[in-house]
């Protein structure tokens, strides 16, 4: 939707926060390469939020290199400018090298130290995070990361079933949304998520940062109203 709709309709849902996407493609609110080559710029176009807080921001460089570093380091200033904490980065495929990648998220988590932030690791099928365990053994590897837990990821991906209670304590960022075993995005209430233990289970860890919704439009369903009734209902359960 055009840019300049999406906060009128976030007022209208009654939410407060938001997590922006820092991303060299696909949907973004400004991507890496602008934010590293006009980091003024960037944090112009950021603090236009309406007055929501900003949650978090995802960050996906895609250059190689030095550069890639250099691109995430920007978006570290930027995240310290607007006051954000998380960084919600992506998992390596499957495949990559393990120790390439403690490599690269040590290298992330130093650089994020310098201004601030936290780096959460997207719990995402098909990355080196589809498995709980591997997603637990890769922040044991790598001091002071954690994980933006997606349950949806453990419900519909290869390791469905597995007990995520160990994932718990490295949680720095959630996001929501209503799953089956077979479809990722269901109308909420008809999917497996059991929100309730969710909550309880993060809060026995002492979470106590955001629950964000990440819900796509999906065809034949009323984005607006299932948006409102999973904020509803996490509210219910707070």
């Amino acid at each position: 939707m055009p840019r300049e709709d999406i906060f009128p309709m976030l007022v209208d849902l009654e939410f407060s926060s938001v997590e922006l996407p820092i991303h060299e493609e696909g949907l973004s609110w400004v991507r890496p390469s602008a934010v590293l080559a006009n980091l003024e710029s960037a944090f112009n176009v950021c603090r236009e939020t309406s007055r929501f807080n900003i949650a978090a921001l995802s960050v996906a460089p895609l250059a190689e290199g030095d550069l890639y570093y250099e691109q995430f380091a920007a978006c570290c200033k930027l995240a310290k400018a607007l006051k954000v904490v998380p960084l919600v980065v992506p998992a390596s495929e499957l495949g990559t090298p393990f120790n390439a990648e403690i490599e690269r998220l040590r290298e992330l988590v130093r650089i994020a130290s310098f201004d601030g932030c936290l780096v959460a690791l997207k719990t995402q099928i098909g990355c080196m995070t589809e498995d709980p365990a591997t997603a637990t053994v890769l922040c044991d590897n790598v001091k002071g990361m954690g994980l933006s837990l997606d349950p949806s990821h453990y419900v519909t991906g290869p390791w469905q079933g597995r007990d995520i209670t160990k994932v718990m304590p490295y949680v720095f960022h959630v996001r929501l949304r209503d799953s089956t075993k077979a479809d990722f995005n269901v109308r909420v209430g008809q999917g497996e998520i059991d929100y309730g233990k969710l909550i309880s289970q993060l809060a026995h860890a002492g979470y106590d940062r955001a629950l964000s919704i990440d819900m796509p439009p999906v065809e034949g369903q009323d984005h607006r109203a299932e948006l409102r009734k999973l904020r509803l209902l996490l509210e219910s359960l707070l």
